[in-house]
């Protein structure tokens, strides 16, 4: 019997790699993608098949969508988009270019892919998509716009994808996790540091003074799930002969989810500034 095929993105560490060492042993063939070489490397030393992809590049998208599918004769099964990062700060102080790149990373270069994949899945007349999207596709807090902004696309992009899909045997799942320990926050400073010219910001006083401070530790410490976390909802989608619409990934992201129901939208811009 043939394994079931999968492209995964972002499988250098954290989510991505986890999800892709989970599936392979229960029988997937993984295709474990990552933004560079070096990286894809690592995988393939691990006995994954690891084309290269990064969001940012299309003819990078081309070529491993390409790749994929003379691997499984024109076949697959699933795509797992999972690599994403954060430009963190005050949206005053994120320049309309680091605002453009985050929205190739986590959002077009996503559609993209799909565009290459899609025409695949509806000859088969079956596939699944999955997408990774956050608690901040569904609220949105301080300093973290560029990423909210890509989130709350992304779930109405997924939204309206499943609706197309409905006819064509593709499911549509968006993975919505909250805090989760991988390397996101150390990704994130490097954007920051990239893009933020924080020093010529009428904000200077208060990044010097707390600001900085915040962005770099992510906010208040709380309790992180692990990346398996994440990797549980993925398979039970994955395994599900109707899988939901939406996955929430810990306690935080079904509080918010309820609160985002329920509380006027005053009430929870306080809630969330606390936050």
């Amino acid at each position: 019997m043939t394994s079931k095929t999968i492209l995964i993105t972002g499988c250098s560490s954290g989510i991505g790699l986890d999800t892709a060492r989970r599936l392979k042993s229960l029988g997937w063939t993984v295709f474990a993608s990552c933004r560079t070489q070096a990286d894809c490397d690592a995988r393939q030393a691990e006995g994954f098949a690891a084309p290269q992809l990064d969001y940012e590049d299309p003819a990078s998208i081309a070529r491993c969508a390409e790749d994929v599918l003379a691997q499984t004769g024109g076949n697959l099964d699933a795509v797992f988009h999972n690599g994403a990062y954060a430009l963190p700060g005050p949206l005053e102080d994120i320049p309309a270019q680091g605002m453009r790149a985050q929205f190739e990373a986590n959002f077009l270069g996503w559609h993209d892919l799909n565009r290459q994949l899609i025409p695949v899945m509806r000859r088969a007349g079956a596939g699944c998509i999955l997408f990774n999207s956050s608690v901040l596709g569904i609220v949105g807090m301080k300093y973290r716009g560029p990423y909210v902004a890509t989130k709350f696309a992304l779930e109405g992009y997924a939204d309206v994808l499943r609706m197309e899909m409905a006819e064509t045997g593709i499911q549509v799942v968006l993975i919505e996790p909250g805090p989760i320990e991988t390397d996101f926050r150390k990704n994130a400073i490097k954007q920051f540091e990239k893009w933020v010219d924080w020093q010529k910001s009428p904000r200077r006083a208060q990044y010097e003074a707390t600001l900085l401070d915040l962005l770099k530790k992510g906010g208040s410490s709380g309790v992180q799930w692990p990346a398996s976390a994440v990797t549980d909802a993925v398979v039970k989608a994955l395994t599900a002969r109707r899988p939901k619409a939406r996955y929430r990934v810990t306690t935080p992201t079904h509080l918010m989810a309820v609160a985002r129901r329920l509380l006027p939208t005053r009430a929870l811009d306080w809630v969330l500034s606390k936050g």
